[in-house]
Parts: structure tokens; sequence; C-alpha cells
């Protein structure tokens, strides 16, 4: 049955524990960031920072006011980089996880483009780089567990449950405390629904969340477009790029085999 979270940002507390959590979990590396005069750190997702916490101040009721966002990846139920990817690099799993195969991807960075939430990096620091997002820890959840990120928030930030009982018990904390939450769950219809979704006591726009993004799913809007036709007209550089990659993922492969 397909999963999804719910995050509250009332409760966040910018404790970053989620952000230390995914790179342990996923081993990414420790990056040297320059600081900007603000609390913010990195200032975006990267190749090596899959989650991060948007520190943000803003005022309420003519007091400063700090509130914390977490980002990551959506994991939209009727993902665009999943319809974008030519060679089926990316696909949606039953569990609702969007997750990426690099020995498929050929480097055409469509998903990239596609994506309306603009999540998916890549790695343009090496010489054999690959696509790179969350993958909402499919193998933990595989498993019966819960995304790390989850399990690792003190203050019960993110509700992880069957995609179900998330959306309803977005909608009875808004229900019931009315005069605390704005009445919108983004996510929940944002690019044809998502399996991250936000519940907070101001406008989204002021957490700086795109809310210029479509109501209906994105693939739709794209093959209804003609993307089909235009992926066909490149078949020639598709193959070229495909026997790149097949040689590049063979090599590496002997490298590892040979270490």
């Amino acid at each position: 049955m397909a999963k999804a979270v719910l995050v509250d940002i009332t409760r966040c507390i910018g404790c970053r524990s989620c952000q230390v959590a995914c790179k342990e979990w996923h081993s990414l590396p420790a990056t040297y960031e320059e600081m900007r005069g603000e609390y913010t750190n990195p200032q975006n997702l990267d190749s090596k920072c899959y989650t991060f916490i948007d520190f943000l101040d803003q005022g309420k009721e003519y007091a400063p006011v700090w509130y914390f966002v977490k980002h990551q990846c959506f994991h939209c139920i009727d993902p665009a980089c999943v319809s974008a990817c030519p060679v089926g690099a990316l696909k949606k799993l039953k569990d609702g996880a969007v997750v990426y195969d690099q020995w498929r991807c050929i480097g055409c960075r469509y998903c990239i483009i596609a994506c309306p939430f603009q999540i998916p990096k890549y790695e343009w620091d090496t010489t054999n780089p690959w696509v790179r997002k969350c993958d909402f820890c499919a193998d933990r959840i595989e498993m019966g567990l819960k995304p790390m990120c989850v399990t690792a928030c003190p203050k019960d930030v993110m509700y992880f449950d069957d995609y179900e009982k998330v959306v309803a018990e977005a909608k009875r904390r808004i229900n019931k405390e009315p005069g605390k939450y704005v009445n919108h769950i983004y996510g929940l219809e944002e690019a044809g629904g998502t399996s991250w979704l936000y519940i907070s006591d101001v406008p989204f726009e002021k957490l700086g969340f795109n809310e210029k993004v479509l109501k209906q799913p994105y693939p739709a809007i794209t093959w209804k477009h003609d993307l089909s036709t235009v992926l066909l007209e490149e078949a020639g550089l598709l193959a070229i790029l495909a026997g790149i990659a097949y040689f590049r993922n063979r090599t590496k492969s002997k490298e590892g085999q040979d270490g």
C-alpha cells in the first residue's frame, strides 16, 4: 500500500536532525558550506544533500517569528520525472517512493527539466555523474521501517503512514484547530497529488512553496503536447547516449570487480 508523510510546519524547531540522519543513512559526505549571514545551510538541495531545513524569519501579528521548512523530493503520485525518462531510470514503487536506477541512466537530464518542484540534482563536480535525489528511504519502507528523517525527528514533525490515513490526519488537524492552520494541505492536489503533504499556520507562498504548480498530473500535460513525438525524433541521440552510458557503466562495474 502507498505510504505518505505529513509535515506539520508548526512543530519544527529547526534542529536539522532529519538532515543529518538522511546523510548518515545514505552515506553522503559532509561538505564545506560558506556562511552567508543566514542560518539556512546548505542553501538548497544538491547531489550530496537530499533534504534540508530552510530557516525563514516571517513576521506574524507584528512580531518576528522563525519558521523551519523541510525540503525533499515530494514523490508525486504520477511523477513527471518518471514520465520524462526515456530509459526507465526512474520508477514509481507501489509503496509511493520514486526511485532512481543509475545503471539505466543515460545522462539526458530530462527528469531535472520535467520536475515541477526542481528536485533532481546532477553531480556536476565529477567526471562520472549521476542524478541524485531523496528516495523516500525505499529500502527502509520495504523492511517495514519509517524513513530515516521521520525516525530521527524529536518533535513528531512528520507523521508517516498509509496515504489515506495521512490525508485524514492532515484534515483532522485543520478541522480541529481552524484558527491555527490555513485551510490548505500542500501536496494534496499540487501536480496531481504527492506523497509528502504539508500543513502550516501561514500561507505557503510566504514559506517559499511554489503556488504556481498545476493541479493536474504533469505527465498527462507533457504527453498531450506531443512529448512522445519529440522523444521519437531524438531517437538517434538517445541511442548514442545509451551507448555511452553502457560503456561507462561497464567500465565502472569492472573497476569495482578489480578493486
